[in-house]
C-alpha cells in the first residue's frame, strides 16, 4: 500500500470537512475530530499493524524512531503541499497508534481567530513575559503565532522560536525568524534559552515550559531585555502564576516570584467552546500585571487575582465568566456549554 498516498487522501478529507485532528489506532478505522467531537471514518478500512508500521514510517525520520524504540512515543511534524501537522506516535498496550493536529499553513489574525484586540498591545513591549494558558487542544500555539506574526510584519526584530516540534512555519518580513527544534536543532530547551542570551534575540517564544530550568531561564530572559512568550497548561491566571511559583523549591520561590512580579506583562486563559452555528469559538480570561496585581504576587496574595480582574474592565483586564456570559446573550453558545467552562457558576448566573 502506498501510505503517503492514504495520507493525503485522509488529510484531504479532513480540510474538506473542517477537522482539526486525526486519530491512528491498529484495529479500528481512522477517527477525526470535528468541532470538538471524535468521529469514525467508517468508509475507511480497519487499520492493521502493518499499516501502523507504514504510516509511522512516512512519519518519522532516523532520529524520531530512535526516540520511539526508546522512549515508546515520539513528536514529529509532518508537511504535506496543503497541509501541516503536529503529531505523536505511541505505544499502547503493545500496540502503535498516532495522533496528529493539523496546523493551518496561514496564520489567522486576532480579529479571524476571534480574539481580543488588545493582545496586540502585548506584541508591541520591548520586554516581558506573556503567558498563554489553557488546557491541551484549546488554541494557545495558535494564539502565540498570531501574537508573533504580528511582531514580524510590524518591527525589525529578531525572533527566536523554540519548539517541540516546530509547528507554524514563519517567513521573516520586517523581522528576521530562526526556529529551533528540540532534539534536531538543540538538545533541550534551557540549552537552546541559554544560547539566546549570544544570538543578539530581542523576541523569543518557547512552545511550551516544561521544567524548572526552561521557566528559571525565561523569566530571567524577561527580565534581561527580552520579550518572552510561552504557554503553560493551566487554567487560569492565578493557577499559573502558583505553578511558576510552586514549580521551585521552597528556598528559591522568594526570589522567583519577586522576579515574576516585575517581569510579567499578562496571562491570557482561553477556551475553545462548541458554537450553536457550528465550529468553535473562544471564551478568554486576561490578566493584565499592574502594580495592585504586581504586589499580590510579591505579598503571596495570588488567590485575590479573580477578584482584581472581576473589578479591573476598564483597564483593559477580561473575566472568563463575563466573557463566556456575553457569548450567551450574543446567541453563540448555549447556557449548558457556558455552565460547564465556568470559574464561579454563581457569577456566570448573575451575568447572563
Amino acid at each position: 500500500m502506498d501510505y503517503k498516498k492514504e495520507i493525503q487522501d485522509l488529510v484531504d478529507l479532513i480540510l474538506k470537512q473542517g477537522a482539526s485532528d486525526i486519530h491512528l489506532s491498529v484495529g479500528r478505522t481512522p477517527f477525526v475530530r470535528i468541532s470538538g467531537s471524535l468521529i469514525p471514518l467508517m468508509k475507511r478500512q480497519v487499520i492493521t499493524e502493518q499499516d501502523m508500521k507504514g504510516y509511522a514510517d512516512v512519519f518519522l525520520s532516523g532520529p524520531a524512531k530512535d526516540i520511539l524504540n526508546k522512549e515508546r512515543s515520539a513528536d514529529f511534524s509532518y508537511s504535506l503541499d496543503n497541509a501541516r501537522f503536529r503529531g505523536n506516535v505511541y505505544f499502547h498496550q503493545g500496540s502503535m497508534s498516532i495522533a496528529l493536529r493539523l496546523i493551518p499553513k496561514v496564520i489567522r489574525t486576532l480579529a479571524e481567530l476571534g480574539l481580543p484586540p488588545i493582545l496586540e498591545s502585548f506584541t508591541r513591549k520591548s520586554q516581558g513575559f506573556f503567558i498563554v494558558v489553557g488546557p491541551i487542544g484549546n488554541g494557545k500555539t495558535t494564539t502565540l503565532a498570531t501574537m508573533i506574526e504580528m511582531i514580524n510584519q510590524s518591527r525589525p526584530a529578531h525572533i527566536l522560536t523554540i519548539e517541540d516540534p516546530v509547528e507554524y512555519l514563519f517567513e521573516s518580513k520586517k523581522s528576521i525568524i530562526d526556529q529551533r527544534e528540540v532534539r534536531v536543532d538543540t538538545p533541550d530547551f534551557p540549552n537552546a534559552l541559554t544560547a539566546m542570551f549570544r544570538e543578539d534575540i530581542d523576541v523569543v517564544m518557547l512552545g511550551e515550559m516544561r521544567d524548572i530550568n526552561t521557566i528559571g531561564t525565561a523569566v530571567t530572559a524577561a527580565e534581561t531585555g527580552h520579550l518572552v512568550f510561552s504557554t503553560l497548561h493551566t487554567n487560569n491566571a492565578a493557577q499559573t502564576i502558583n505553578r511558576i511559583i510552586d514549580s521551585f523549591p521552597p528556598g528559591q520561590q522568594d526570589q522567583i516570584r519577586i522576579q515574576l512580579a516585575g517581569s510579567l506583562n499578562g496571562i491570557f486563559s482561553q477556551r475553545l467552546i462548541p458554537r450553536i452555528s457550528g465550529g468553535l469559538i473562544p471564551a478568554y480570561e486576561l490578566l493584565i500585571n499592574n502594580n495592585a496585581v504586581a504586589n499580590l504576587i510579591r505579598e503571596k496574595r495570588i488567590h485575590e487575582i479573580n477578584t482584581i480582574i472581576e473589578t479591573s474592565s476598564q483597564e483593559g483586564m477580561i473575566d472568563m465568566d463575563r466573557s463566556l456570559a456575553e457569548l450567551v446573550r450574543a446567541g453563540e453558545i448555549t447556557v449548558e456549554s457556558a455552565y460547564v467552562h465556568s470559574q464561579n457558576p454563581k457569577t456566570l448566573e448573575r451575568l447572563i
